[in-house]
C-alpha cells in the first residue's frame, strides 16, 4: 500500500515535469524566433515560391558557367588574333598556304587563295587588294559568330531575373498579407517569415541578373575588340599582298596572248 501510494504521489508531479519540459521547449522555440536563413526560406515557401527560386538559381548557375567558358574561349581566340597581327607585320606576308583550323590559319588561307588566283587584266590594284580582303573579313565574320551562342542568354538573364524576383515578392507578399488576415496578428513575429521570403525572392533574382549584365557587357565588348583587331590585320594583309601578285592570272594570261596575236 505505501509503494502504490508513493506511485500515485508520484504521477502528478512527473506529468507536471512534463509540462513543465514542454512549456520550456516551447518557450525556447520562440525565443528562437522563425528560422529566416537561406534554407528555412525556401523550405518555408510554396510551390510558386520555390519555382520561382530553383529558377532563378539554375539561370544563375548557367550565366556562370557560360561566363567561365566564354573566357576561356576568348583567351584562346586573343592569341589566334595576334598570331595574325603578326602575319599582317611588314615583310611576313605568307607565301604558302597556311594549316590548321585555328582562326589565323584560316584567315590567311582565305587570303592566300585570291591571292595565288592572281590579278586579272582589267582588275586595278584597289580591287584585286578589296577581293582578297572581303575573303579574309568573311572568314574572320564567319569564325566571330561561333563565339557568339550563350551571350544572349546571359542578356535576357540579365534582362528578366530581376523581374522574376519581383514576381516572387509579389507573391510572397500576398501570402503574408493572407496569413495575417487568417490570424489577425500583426506582431512582427507574424509579419517576418512572410516578408523575409518575399525579399529572398528578389534578392536571388538580383544576385542572377547584376554578375550576368556585367560579364554580358565585358564579353561583348571584349568579341567586338578581337573583330576590330582582326579586320585591322586582314586590312594590312590585303594591302601587302596586293602590291606584289604571284602571278599573272589565267584570264590575263588569255588576254595578252589574244592581244599579242591581234597585233
Amino acid at each position: 500500500a505505501t509503494a502504490a501510494d508513493a506511485a500515485q504521489a508520484a504521477a502528478p508531479q512527473a506529468v507536471g515535469a512534463a509540462n513543465s519540459a514542454a512549456d520550456a521547449a516551447q518557450a525556447a522555440i520562440a525565443a528562437a524566433g522563425p528560422d529566416l536563413s537561406a534554407v528555412g526560406l525556401f523550405m518555408h515557401a510554396d510551390l510558386a515560391g520555390k519555382f520561382v527560386i530553383i529558377a532563378l538559381v539554375l539561370a544563375s548557375v548557367i550565366c556562370w558557367a557560360i561566363v567561365i567558358e566564354k573566357a576561356v574561349m576568348f583567351r584562346r581566340l586573343g592569341g589566334q588574333v595576334k598570331q595574325l597581327i603578326g602575319a599582317a607585320a611588314p615583310g611576313a606576308g605568307p607565301t604558302t598556304t597556311p594549316q590548321g583550323e585555328e582562326l589565323a590559319a584560316q584567315v590567311l588561307r582565305a587570303g592566300t587563295r585570291e591571292w595565288r588566283e592572281g590579278r586579272d587584266h582589267d582588275e586595278s590594284r584597289a580591287e584585286y587588294r578589296h577581293r582578297i580582303e572581303h575573303a579574309m573579313r568573311g572568314t574572320i565574320t564567319a569564325l566571330m559568330r561561333r563565339a557568339e551562342p550563350g551571350l544572349p542568354f546571359l542578356a535576357t538573364t540579365g534582362a528578366v531575373a530581376p523581374f522574376v524576383g519581383l514576381f516572387g515578392t509579389v507573391w510572397g507578399i500576398m501570402r503574408s498579407f493572407a496569413s495575417i488576415a487568417q490570424s489577425n496578428d500583426t506582431s512582427l513575429a507574424v509579419v517576418a517569415p512572410g516578408i523575409a521570403e518575399a525579399l529572398f525572392a528578389t534578392a536571388i533574382g538580383l544576385a542572377a541578373a547584376i554578375p550576368a549584365v556585367i560579364a554580358y557587357n565585358r564579353l561583348t565588348v571584349r568579341l567586338s575588340k578581337l573583330r576590330q583587331l582582326a579586320n585591322a590585320a586582314a586590312s594590312e594583309l590585303a594591302s601587302s599582298l596586293s602590291r606584289r601578285p604571284p602571278a599573272q592570272s589565267h584570264a590575263g594570261q588569255v588576254h595578252a596572248r589574244a592581244h599579242a596575236a591581234a597585233e
